[in-house]
C-alpha cells in the first residue's frame, strides 16, 4: 500500500477540517471579534455537549452498530440534576457516579440484547431511546431549573483565562489518544471491520458491544451533566435534539458507517462545523430553516467525498 493510500485512510478528517475552516473564515470576515479568547471559549462551550455524546456514537459506529439511545440518557440525566436540590459535596459526588453508572449500565443492557437476540442496534436503542425519554418525562415533567448552583459555578469557571469546556476538551482528546492504542479499541475496530473474522481470532463480540454501547452511555450522562451545569436547568426532552446531531458530526468527521474506522478528530471538527452553521446563517441574516438546509448540504458532501476516497483507497491497495 503506497504512503498516500495509507495517509488518506488514516486522515479522513482532513477533508472536513477544510470546511471547517472555510466556515470560520466566513464568520472571521463578518465579525472579526470571533477569535477573540473570549469567544473561541463560548463556541468551545456551545459545541461541548455534541463533542461529548458524539464521541461515545463514535465508538458504537466504529463497532458497526448505531446508538439512539443517547438521547433518552441525556435527557434523564438532566432530569435528575435538576431534582436534586443543593446537595452537599457527599452527595454530589454520589449522584454524578450515579447517572454516570446509569448510562454505562443502558449501554450495557443494549449490547447484550443486541448481542444475544441478534437484533438491529437501531430497532433496541430506538425502543430503550423511548423508554428513558418517558422516564424523564416521569422524574421531571417539565423544563425547570433547579441544577445545584455549585455545579453550574464549576462549569463556568476559568482558571488561567481559560474556560472549563476547553480544559474538559484537551482531557477528552488525551484520553482518546491513549484508548485508541488499547487492546480494547483494536478489538471494537476489528469486530466493526468483520466480525466473523474477529470472532475467529477469538475477539469476544458481546465483549466488544458492551464496550462500544457501554461507553456511549457514559459519554452520553457526561453530556447530560454538562448540559445542565451549562444550562442550570433539566430538560426532559432535550435528547431528542442531539441524536440526528451526534450522528451527523460522526459521518461527517470521517467515521465510517460501515463500521471499522473510527476517528474522535473528525467527529469534533464534524460538532463544530454543525455549531458554526448557525452562527454563520445568523451573520449572513437568513432564515433559520437555512440551517438545517446547510447542516444537510454537508453531510451529503462529506458522505460523497468519503465514498469516492474509500473507492480510490481501495483501488491503490488493490
Amino acid at each position: 500500500m503506497s504512503a498516500a493510500v495509507d495517509f488518506a485512510r488514516r486522515n479522513t478528517w482532513l477533508p472536513p477540517l477544510l470546511v471547517l475552516i472555510l466556515l470560520g473564515a466566513i464568520i472571521g470576515v463578518l465579525r472579526p471579534s470571533t477569535f477573540a479568547m473570549d469567544q473561541i471559549n463560548i463556541k468551545v462551550a456551545a459545541a461541548m455537549t455534541l463533542i461529548v455524546i458524539a464521541t461515545g456514537e463514535t465508538l458504537v459506529v466504529t463497532r458497526g452498530g448505531i446508538d439512539l439511545s443517547v438521547g433518552g440518557v441525556l435527557s434523564l440525566t438532566t432530569a435528575i440534576c435538576a431534582t436534586r436540590g443543593d446537595p452537599g459535596l457527599g452527595e454530589s459526588v454520589f449522584w454524578i457516579a450515579f447517572v454516570l453508572a446509569l448510562g454505562v449500565g443502558v449501554g450495557v443492557l443494549n449490547a447484550v440484547i443486541i448481542t444475544l437476540g441478534k437484533l438491529q442496534s437501531f430497532v433496541v436503542t430506538l425502543a430503550t431511546w423511548s423508554i428513558l425519554e418517558g422516564c424523564a418525562l416521569t422524574v421531571l415533567p417539565a423544563e425547570t431549573s433547579g441544577v445545584p448552583k455549585s455545579w453550574v459555578d464549576l462549569e463556568h469557571a476559568m482558571p488561567f483565562g481559560i474556560g472549563v469546556p476547553m480544559i474538559l476538551l484537551g482531557v477528552l482528546i488525551v484520553l482518546w489518544a491513549w484508548f485508541s492504542r488499547t487492546r480494547i479499541y483494536n478489538e471494537v475496530r476489528a469486530a466493526g471491520s468483520n466480525e466473523r473474522s474477529a470472532y475467529l481470532n477469538r475477539v469476544s463480540v458481546l465483549g466488544t458491544n458492551a464496550w462500544a454501547y457501554g461507553l456511549s452511555g457514559f459519554f452520553a450522562a457526561a453530556a447530560g451533566l454538562y448540559f445542565s451545569t451549562q444550562t442550570g436547568a433539566g430538560h426532559p426532552t432535550v435528547g431528542t435534539q442531539y441524536v440526528l446531531p451526534a450522528i451527523a458530526a460522526v459521518v461527517i468527521g470521517g467515521t465510517s458507517l460501515m463500521g471499522g474506522r473510527g476517528s474522535l478528530m473528525g467527529t469534533i471538527v464534524g460538532a463544530f462545523i454543525l455549531t458554526l452553521i448557525g452562527d454563520v446563517v445568523f451573520l449572513l441574516k437568513l432564515q433559520s430553516y437555512w440551517q438545517w438546509v446547510m447542516s444537510g448540504m454537508i453531510l451529503m458532501l462529506v458522505v460523497i467525498l468519503t465514498a469516492l476516497t474509500e473507492s480510490r483507497t481501495t483501488q491503490g491497495s488493490g
